[in-house]
């Protein structure tokens, strides 16, 4: 393992920011015919738990992602104001209008569900208005902090970013540990995340996007992180199959378990070594690069999508489902491609 200096785009990010994206896109459209209990013990449920379980992983590595790129000092070279000025130009129009998008749009008009104040409060400070709208205000907690978090790196190079990676890594996962374990012992102690603390148990995460985006492994440290990745991902299927969704209390089937952790530290550091020896021609690499700007707005639009489809959609058939995975997905990255170029809906997307 060692760093090697790269250049500031690194295709392979873009790469695995694009296949991410497909596997959000795929959990949703999975978890279609997981709400059919009917369905349980049978092949296609558990096909169904192996695709949703099994892409899990592709959540925190969004978030090391965004780290690799945020926290590096030239992203804040021109200070923090700077900083939190281009950030909120990009977060908060989105955060704002997708919000009234999903509430107005497909909660009170396609799905007519009753308008509560007191509800639609309470969903906004828990940050539950809509399914994964919750990551936005994530993504805005941890650029909130990046100025310091990069100031106090910039000080200590690689090693003070390992440093911080683990401690934080280690720190998420024993809060979260404890609160189970009081739960056992009868005496529940829940974390709630809302809307204002969504974003501390990503911080490790955050940090370790950035500690090792310049981190080359050699050829049988690439074949050790591929094995270590997917019996990370191996395990929490087989724990879902074995024990159902409450699953182990010590390894939670969640974005936030250890597993999903290891899995996406793991295939990081495979994307990033295969990035270091293979070169695409210029035409994929540009295509990655506007497919990769683009992810964005298909996290932002494709729900919305894929609730206009779902009607027509036979939740309970596997290929129906496959079906709907390449239209959502198609016509999410049309609609947030053709977005990126019109002035004002860009902001947006």
């Amino acid at each position: 393992m060692a760093p090697q200096p790269r250049t500031p785009r690194q295709w392979e990010l873009d790469a695995l920011r694009v296949f991410a994206i497909a596997g959000v896109v795929m959990i949703h459209v999975s978890g279609l015919l997981l709400a059919h209990d009917d369905l349980i013990g049978t092949a296609r449920r558990q096909a169904a738990v192996a695709v949703n379980v099994g892409l899990t992983w592709v959540v925190p590595v969004f978030v090391m992602i965004s780290g690799a790129l945020t926290l590096s000092p030239r992203a804040h070279a021109d200070g923090p104001v700077a900083f939190y000025r281009k950030r909120s130009a990009r977060i908060l129009p989105a955060l704002l209008v997708w919000h009234v998008i999903y509430l107005v749009v497909v909660r009170l008009w396609m799905r007519g569900e009753p308008f509560h104040p007191r509800v639609v409060v309470v969903g906004l400070l828990d940050a539950k208005t809509f399914t994964a709208l919750y990551f936005l205000w994530l993504i805005a907690g941890l650029y909130v902090i990046a100025p310091v978090i990069a100031a106090f790196l910039a000080g200590g190079g690689r090693r003070r970013a390992f440093g911080v990676a683990g401690v934080a890594l280690l720190w998420t996962q024993l809060v979260y540990a404890l609160s189970t374990l009081s739960s056992l012992l009868g005496e529940p102690r829940p974390i709630h995340l809302g809307a204002w603390t969504q974003w501390w148990p990503y911080v490790g995460l955050f940090v370790a996007g950035w500690a090792l985006r310049d981190v080359v492994l050699r050829p049988v440290g690439l074949v050790i992180a591929s094995v270590v990745g997917c019996a990370a991902v191996a395990e929490p299927i087989w724990q879902y199959g074995v024990h159902g969704p409450r699953a182990l209390a010590l390894l939670p089937i969640t974005r936030l378990g250890p597993m999903m952790a290891v899995a996406a530290i793991s295939f990081f550091l495979v994307a990033i070594g295969l990035g270091a020896r293979l070169t695409p021609g210029p035409g994929v690499a540009v295509v990655l690069r506007r497919l990769s700007d683009a992810a964005f707005g298909v996290f932002l639009v494709h729900l919305l999508i894929l609730e206009v489809l779902k009607p027509a959609v036979p939740t309970r058939s596997l290929w129906a489902l496959a079906g709907a995975f390449v239209v959502t997905l198609a016509a999410s990255f049309m609609i947030s491609l053709v977005a990126g170029r019109i002035r004002y809906l860009r902001m947006i997307f």
